[in-house]
């Protein structure tokens, strides 16, 4: 079953509509972003994210102590890190690790053979701000590549039109979303419910 994580929410009726609607991870951004939320406010919205749904901090090129406060303060199950972190700093954390690559070719994705985590996430080169810039890699370099079965995560200009094609091309352990999800830099909840009923169909 192919897994959904909707990223960057803000509000309480967004996580809820999101694991309502069968989501598997929520993500909160402690990076400079439009989307950017304290560690208070994570620690309240993470109240309302039943305990079946994985909680995700997204950081970048953040300190270790930084991460293993916030961690602990919110209660997060898993780490993101969307910077220049090195192999050597993910194996240091004592937490499961997903870990975001820019894709622009074949030799982005080779980088992956260095890194130890749970997930590798993939993402279309960044605009202003790491992540986020709603816009689609080639998906034909991920689908071509060996991952030797490590747990690909597809992101990067994904929306409830174009997920199912996105999940039946790729075959991703999980798809990643956030702009697309949005309507006026807003997370929409329609959208939301659409997008991870299309994923989930996706694979059918």
């Amino acid at each position: 079953m192919v897994q959904v994580k909707i990223c960057g929410l803000m509000n309480k009726e967004a996580i809820q509509t999101a694991a309502d609607a069968g989501t598997d991870f929520i993500g909160f951004v402690f990076a400079k972003s439009k989307r950017e939320v304290t560690v208070e406010q994570a620690k309240e919205l993470a109240s309302y994210v039943p305990s079946h749904v994985k909680k995700v901090g997204v950081f970048v090129n953040e300190e270790r102590a930084v991460i293993e406060e916030i961690v602990q303060t919110v209660g997060l199950d898993y780490v993101q890190l969307h910077g220049d972190e090195t192999p050597e700093f993910v194996n240091q954390l004592p937490f499961p690790v997903i870990k975001a690559f820019q894709v622009r070719s074949e030799k982005d994705l080779e980088q992956l053979e260095s890194y130890h985590c749970d997930y590798y996430l993939l993402d279309s080169p960044a605009g202003k701000y790491r992540g986020g810039n709603g816009e689609a890699f080639d998906w034909n370099l991920a689908k071509t590549f060996n991952f030797l079965n490590k747990k690909v995560l597809l992101a990067g200009g994904l929306t409830p039109e174009n997920v199912a094609q996105a999940v039946q091309e790729v075959v991703p352990a999980g798809v990643d979303v956030s702009s697309g999800v949005e309507t006026d830099g807003e997370k929409d909840i329609e959208k939301i419910k659409q997008f991870i009923l299309a994923a989930k169909k996706g694979e059918n």
